[in-house]
């Protein structure tokens, strides 16, 4: 008996729809209330922040963070629909490479490609 994966993530908000329709236009993820998002399998990270930390945005309960391909077109696609991509060298090193945004209602998303 133990834990096999994540099941899912909710995410209260003020307007699920619009959110949803974020989420598959410009990440591809099929969100919403009875969607389903088959994953591929890969690492994931389950790791509790101290109250303190600046790894993300003090106001913000939770950083999602989404393994990516092509992270350098993914980058480009999402700057070009106008979201704001932030990308610094010191987060790319031996765990791979990453860049962050946000949704429409502020939760940050970083973006990771693995090595």
């Amino acid at each position: 008996m133990g834990v096999t994966g994540i099941g899912g993530l909710f995410i209260r908000s003020r307007d699920p729809e619009a959110r949803a329709a974020w989420y598959r236009e410009h990440l591809g993820i099929d969100a919403g209330s009875d969607a389903i998002w088959r994953q591929d399998a890969g690492m994931t990270v389950f790791a509790p922040f101290p109250a303190d930390s600046d790894y993300f945005a003090a106001d913000q309960p939770v950083m999602l963070n989404l393994r990516v391909t092509e992270l350098d077109q993914l980058v480009v696609a999402l700057e070009s629909a106008g979201i704001a991509v932030e990308r610094r060298p010191e987060w790319d090193g031996e765990y791979g490479r990453f860049a962050r945004i946000h949704d429409p209602e502020g939760l940050p998303i970083e973006l990771w490609e693995t090595p």
